[in-house]
């Protein structure tokens, strides 16, 4: 372990009320993990992190901590707050390939997951661990979802999913990739094959169209799209991209590594959505970015805006009269996704929103009996950690519910 890593354990004050835990979507026991460390047991400390977020090697590394655990450190109030990323970092990765994970017993009941993105990966790991027989079902040809379609392996390197896959594999989990439920196989073909719980965590693969003219032209992509393929595009040399968000940094600083020269990001109100440290690391790679910017048309040149006219306390007064002419290679929009609709068109009973997402109650219990769901599917694009910390929850109820005497009686 590096010095750095050792000046940031000791800093921790070990606060009686930490609010860093508070700060956490998924209450990451901080100071009893750095205890650990203190006494020299790396293991014990790995071992904690997984227990309470199986995910905690992705989710040191992409996991806005500048808002969450580290925003709430008090050191951060007058200096610079424990680095508790770097720590979670280092001994995740130090102790996952080595981790030798218990499962109860075979208890005879079988779990369909519907996606290994964060959720499904969760939930398979969750309810395999209490001995449940659990079959993976993944429509593309590599497990994690957004995880390995949409976040840059400069964010995320894709190795660590192979190490998943491995994991989940070791403790008796099946994969079964390049199969879609809700095309020649549905949820009720799983039913009928004796699953007992059918878990959905397939993301949002629909990317948000903007409704303008131009958004069918060839040098147009959207960024779910390219994400998932960066080097299947030429974008060339400039690049606009339409959106200020999270996946809209992800898309520029790909496009910088891939050669463009000139990409800007343009947002249609005054604020960046994205996290302070991504929009930082994108400007020192060359992004710029372009205010109270509304799209109008993409055509020839590029995109065309119409600039918003805003008070001295930015509420929106009007727009400028002359619209203004950006010049662009390719213009990719990142404007957010909604999930595919499939499963509610071939599974009786089970609805959605005017948006697509699966109506749940608090435990993930959609409108069919004995499915269940998490993550984007049901709130939209989230972060990891929160698809973990609502699937923790999710994992729970099944449990419980296939647990109860009555199980049986309503299959």
């Amino acid at each position: 372990m590096s010095v750095y890593l050792l000046d940031e354990i000791n800093r921790c004050l070990n606060c009686k009320v930490p609010q860093c835990v508070k700060g956490c979507p998924v209450s990451t026991p901080i100071p009893q993990v750095i205890a650990r460390l203190k006494q020299g047991d790396l293991n014990g400390a790995g071992e904690m992190l997984f227990q309470n977020n199986p995910l905690s090697v992705m989710c040191a590394l992409v996991c806005n901590h500048g808002q969450q655990c580290e925003g709430h450190c008090v050191l951060g109030r007058k200096g610079t707050p424990v680095h508790f990323s770097a720590i979670e970092q280092y001994v995740s990765n130090t102790y996952f390939d080595k981790m030798h994970l218990s499962c109860a017993p075979k208890n005879g009941k079988k779990v369909a997951v519907i996606g290994s993105g964060p959720a499904g990966i969760t939930i398979a790991f969750l309810l395999a661990q209490k001995g449940y027989q659990i079959v993976i079902f993944e429509a593309k040809e590599k497990i994690g979802g957004m995880l390995q379609y949409g976040i840059p392996d400069y964010r995320l390197p894709k190795t660590i999913l192979e190490r998943y896959r491995k994991k989940l594999l070791e403790i008796g989990i099946q994969i079964r990739l390049d199969t879609t439920i809700g095309g020649t196989l549905e949820i009720g073909d799983l039913f009928a094959d004796g699953y007992d719980s059918v878990f959905i965590g397939t993301g949002v693969w629909r990317p948000k169209k903007l409704g303008i003219p131009g958004e069918s032209r060839g040098d147009v992509l959207y960024a779910i799209n390219y994400l998932a393929n960066p080097d299947g595009h030429d974008v060339g040399d400039r690049v606009a991209v339409i959106g200020a968000g999270n996946t809209a940094v992800d898309v520029a600083r790909t496009c910088l590594r891939k050669g463009a020269r000139h990409v800007t990001l343009y947002a249609r109100g005054t604020r960046i959505r994205a996290s302070e440290d991504e929009v930082a690391y994108a400007k020192l790679d060359g992004a710029e970015f372009q205010f109270c910017r509304q799209i109008m048309a993409i055509n020839d040149e590029g995109p065309l805006f119409r600039l918003a006219l805003l008070d001295d306390e930015g509420n929106l007064q009007g727009y400028a009269s002359q619209p203004e002419q950006e010049q662009a290679d390719t213009t990719i929009i990142a404007i957010s996704q909604s999930p595919k609709d499939k499963l509610i068109h071939t599974t009786q009973g089970l609805q959605g929103s005017e948006q697509g997402f699966l109506i749940t109650d608090e435990n993930g219990l959609t409108t069919c009996r004995r499915v269940y769901a998490s993550g984007d599917v049901v709130f939209g694009a989230r972060t990891v950690v929160e698809a973990v910390a609502f699937s923790k929850r999710v994992a729970n109820a099944m449990d419980q519910e296939m647990q109860r005497p009555c199980a049986d009686d309503v299959k």
